[in-house]
């Protein structure tokens, strides 16, 4: 059974940064296929970064392009997103991201349209409050 479990969030004020971190494991066919979205109370649910491991392409989105930067640790299978400079509107429910247990193909794009349609697995959350 696949799961996904974040870590790292919490309260900062603006111009702080925070990592966010989530554990992946279970997975029968590892995925190559991840990433991270928020969501604010009020608003739809926004892709923030995604990353294809198969070669490292990454994708972000503008809001925090420069700022945040997504990883991945292949040896623990951990994903990161190392965000900085934050702002009061960063503040959301952050979600950890990945592609349905079964075999995929293409590279980034394909990965970012799956993703976005919310195909796959999400963990539980964590919150992000940027105070100003």
């Amino acid at each position: 059974q696949v799961q996904l479990v974040e870590s790292g969030g919490g309260s900062v004020q603006a111009g702080g940064s925070l990592r966010l971190s989530c554990a992946v494991s279970g997975y029968t066919h590892p995925t190559s296929c991840m990433g991270w979205f928020r969501q604010a109370p009020g608003k739809e649910r926004e892709g923030v970064a995604i990353i294809y491991t198969g070669d490292g392409s990454t994708y972000y989105d503008d809001s925090v392009e420069g700022r945040f930067f997504i990883s991945h640790d292949n040896a623990k299978n951990t994903l990161h997103l190392e965000m900085n400079s934050l702002k009061p509107e960063d503040t959301a429910m952050y979600y950890c991201t990945s592609d349905p247990d079964r075999p995929t193909t293409g590279g980034l794009n394909p990965c970012v349209v799956r993703l976005t349609a919310a195909f796959g697995y999400s963990g539980q959350g964590t919150q992000v409050t940027v105070s100003s």
